[in-house]
């Protein structure tokens, strides 16, 4: 009974750790939290950035739980397997009620995958160190006055770039899971052709409306990507904005850890969100495209 509890107890301290730390290292140059990560060091000619690193950090930790849980599989799970498998299995409950048994089957690796790696990294920008431990050139990197401090790590989802590859990914998978399922044909015509049986003038007309909706319908697919990643992208980033800044007001370092305190469990709760938003707002597009409107899904289990 006492130990679930000490869970929180203990991130709270290791989050007041992160404010202390950060107020203790960067409090003279520590500049503000720009809006695009920034590179840390060079792989030749291609730059790697905070946020990648962050990312690369969490992958390979996700990996090695993974490995870890799979590595002596038995029949009755216990400790590590048994968690791990109790996350999957309850994604997959989950996501089977919204895509059903057919689609899940097809897609729960990439829906599941992308709620594990967002939430995840959604925590991990919460981390001590993260955003405030880094390097501190008071001159200015690039003889630029404003740019002072680059920290190592940034929350990898306050980064535009992941979260605009993410959209874009679903966006190419959503296109091929449409047409695999419906056909090229069937696809043109879930978006353009009238839905109900009419005839005569009223088919016409009816065709006329329908196609003019298809035309409203295209720009909403296209512009679905954009919705997502600025939607993840934005409340990661202003979360991260409003911490450090509350960081920064306090006068006394010492202090600076107590006024973001009480918003890191706002954040946590907000990681979880954002994932479940991203995770579920994808999945109910490719449930609308591939909806039938009938027993498809019943159909496929036979």
């Amino acid at each position: 009974m006492f130990r679930r509890p000490i869970f929180p107890i203990i991130f709270a301290w290791l989050c007041s750790l992160s404010a202390a730390f950060g107020a203790g290292d960067g409090a003279v140059g520590h500049d503000h939290l720009p809006a695009h990560a920034e590179a840390i060091f060079n792989i030749g000619p291609f730059p790697v950035t905070n946020s990648m690193v962050m990312l690369w950090a969490v992958a390979a930790v996700i990996i090695l739980v993974a490995q870890m849980a799979t590595r002596d599989l038995k029949l009755v799970p216990s400790g590590l397997q048994n968690f791990v498998e109790w996350i999957v299995e309850a994604l997959y409950n989950f996501l089977e009620g919204v895509l059903g048994t057919h689609l899940v089957k097809r897609t729960f690796w990439f829906f599941a995958t992308i709620f594990i790696l967002i939430l995840f990294t959604n925590w991990a920008g919460l981390f001590p160190g993260v955003g405030t431990v880094g390097q501190l050139d008071t001159a200015g990197f690039n003889g630029d006055p404003h740019d002072q401090f680059r920290p190592f790590l940034r929350g990898a989802n306050a980064d535009l770039n992941l979260t605009a590859a993410m959209a874009v990914i679903f966006a190419l998978l959503w296109f091929y899971w449409a047409i695999t399922e419906n056909g090229f044909k069937g696809f043109l015509a879930h978006i353009f052709a009238p839905k109900g049986k009419f005839g005569g003038f009223m088919l016409v007309f009816m065709a006329v409306i329908f196609f003019a909706v298809g035309i409203i319908e295209v720009a909403s697919i296209l512009l679905r990507p954009v919705a997502l990643s600025f939607r993840l992208y934005g409340n990661i980033y202003a979360g991260e904005n409003m911490l450090e800044s509350m960081t920064l007001m306090v006068d006394k370092p010492w202090l600076a850890w107590l006024p973001p305190l009480p918003f890191y469990f706002m954040e946590l709760l907000v990681g979880l969100i954002q994932a479940l938003v991203f995770m579920l707002l994808t999945a109910v597009f490719l449930k609308l495209i591939c909806d039938h409107g009938d027993h498809h899904d019943e159909e496929h289990s036979h």
